[in-house]
């Protein structure tokens, strides 16, 4: 009888342990445990192309659920002039920022274009380099967009 709770027990803690196993780990504590991951480029300076980007993020939040979907839109080139204080598409970066989007600019264009902090859009973040974080994103299995 012994013997037998023995197993029970150990096949328990097996199939415990199993399911843990199966259980995939949060990417960052930054980012929702969210299944479906998008990061979106935006490098053209083009209101029309941000509106695109903002209007595909919101989408994605209303078919799939603003807690089941991490959206993270990354600016480098040309496209960071939207970032700037006196951007033409400011108040639906601060509406998306609002909802849970990440928008991020690039520092090596910043330092390009000799912008500072202070020139940009409060609310945003800041990443070393736009492709590179595009590339990591996709390499840690993020889709990519690019509106």
């Amino acid at each position: 009888m012994t013997r037998i709770r023995s197993i029970r027990h150990l096949a328990v803690a097996s199939l415990a342990a199993a399911s843990l196993a199966l259980v995939p780990a949060s990417s960052s504590a930054q980012e929702p445990a969210a299944k479906n991951r998008v990061v979106m480029q935006v490098s053209d300076n083009d209101p029309g192309k941000w509106n695109l980007a903002l209007n595909n993020a919101r989408n994605l939040q209303a078919d799939l659920g603003a807690g089941n979907v991490a959206i993270e839109i990354v600016a480098y080139g040309p496209g960071i002039g939207m970032l700037k204080h006196d951007s033409v598409v400011g108040t639906r970066v601060g509406e998306a920022l609002a909802s849970g989007v990440r928008v991020e600019a690039c520092e090596n264009t910043m330092r390009g274009q000799k912008l500072a902090k202070t020139d940009m859009l409060s609310g945003i973040g800041y990443v070393p380099a736009g492709v590179v974080e595009i590339m990591q994103k996709q390499q840690q299995g993020w889709a990519y967009l690019r509106p």
